[in-house]
């Protein structure tokens, strides 16, 4: 994701920080600051058994919910990964945290079970702070205790929210998965994600009566959220049925591993080329690019060979899915794959190329379709 930046690897998956997080911390920090405040002229508990600034003691409480919340995605992610998913990375937000799951445990079962594994846990968690709350009682600093509580109070209520069944939200994916078994994958993505756009529109009406500017932005993100996520499901459904064969440019000029940069400058000039296959030996070992050929100064690039700035690349056969090769360039930010056959290059298949299959399947179906708009072939068995 664009503007964030990693801190930390946990068990094989980044965890990144947005920027956007950053910018949200000083408000938490004074609203919980206020907080405490209010909470202890409340009490009217005398300065000694405060034991600190209400701010600083509101910025502690912000980083700790935010931990909790990376608990809450790395529950998620774990058990994606016990039942044979992929996780990408975790993404700590300003209105949360984001588990990019780039795929998913198989049957929609399990799907659910990974969906509602970080609500138990965030219940969970709040069950052991409100549980050492009743412990401190009689503990000398109030400011201790009151943030004990408050983030047990603040970790069950986000637990209980995030069932909502507003999808993309942990309860609508757990509605999707329950849905999948009698609508399909993608009539169950676009009855979840109408669900979910109309809370969406209840979060945002309720926040703008409110005067809550939060639940205005989680409005915004869950919104746009079901709209992107029902996009993509219909267009992974539409892609798995189209293979790369049907895609590719059956192209096989390629630049040798130990060739100079200045060759493949001159070679991208004359063939308008922003990347082109590398090999070695007759086989794939990578993608060189317009950008790596940039970062090394004109003067310089006689010098630098191919092999040094190739970028490896994953082994795309002709029997790939469109989707499987939309999913790796846009991990990879790649702007096309070699495609090869027993490690040879066949022809090579660019993002532009994907989405031109994408656009004609769409038209072949646009004489088929059905009730939400599918044709026959999308009512597909769960996944």
């Amino acid at each position: 994701m664009r503007g964030a930046f990693r801190i930390a690897t946990l068990r094989g998956i980044p965890i990144r920080v947005h920027y956007s997080f950053l910018l949200v911390l000083p408000f938490l920090a004074w609203l919980f600051g206020q907080a405490f405040r209010s909470a202890a002229q409340a009490a009217e508990v005398p300065p000694e058994r405060l034991m600190g600034s209400p701010l600083a003691w509101g910025l502690g409480l912000a980083v700790a919910l935010f931990l909790a919340v990376l608990v809450h995605e790395l529950a998620h992610s774990l058990y994606a990964l016990r039942k044979g998913g992929e996780v990408s990375d975790i993404t700590l937000l300003m209105i949360g945290g984001v588990s990019r799951i780039t795929r998913m445990p198989q049957g929609s079962r399990h799907e659910a079970l990974m969906a509602l594994a970080g609500p138990v846990t965030s219940l969970v968690l709040g069950g052991l702070f409100l549980g050492s709350y009743v412990l401190l009682e009689g503990a000398r600093s109030f400011n201790l205790r009151f943030a004990v509580f408050y983030l047990g109070y603040l970790n069950i209520f986000l637990g209980v929210f995030n069932l909502l069944p507003a999808f993309p939200m942990d309860g609508g994916r757990i509605l999707r998965a329950l849905l999948t078994g009698r609508l399909g994958r993608v009539r169950a993505t676009r009855v979840a994600g109408a669900v979910g756009k109309g809370f969406a529109v209840l979060f945002g009406l309720v926040g703008l009566l409110g005067g809550n500017f939060i639940l205005i932005i989680i409005a915004f993100f869950v919104f746009m959220g079901a709209e992107g996520e029902s996009r993509e499901v219909l267009m992974q459904s539409l892609l798995n049925r189209v293979h790369v064969r049907e895609l590719m440019v059956a192209r096989t000029a390629a630049v040798e591993a130990g060739a100079s940069l200045e060759e493949v400058a001159e070679r991208m000039r004359a063939e308008r080329r922003r990347a082109l296959p590398v090999v070695e030996e007759g086989r794939v070992v990578g993608l060189v690019m317009l950008a790596n050929v940039r970062q090394v100064p004109a003067s310089q690039r006689a010098l630098v060979r191919v092999r040094e700035l190739a970028v490896p690349v994953p082994e795309l056969t002709p029997e790939a899915t469109a989707w499987e090769a939309l999913k790796e360039m846009g991990q990879r930010r790649l702007p096309q794959l070699p495609v090869v056959r027993d490690g040879v290059l066949v022809g090579t298949v660019t993002q532009e190329d994907v989405m031109r299959g994408l656009e004609l399947r769409e038209l072949e179906d646009s004489n088929t379709h059905g009730p939400w708009g599918l044709g026959p072939r999308e009512r597909e068995s769960p996944t």
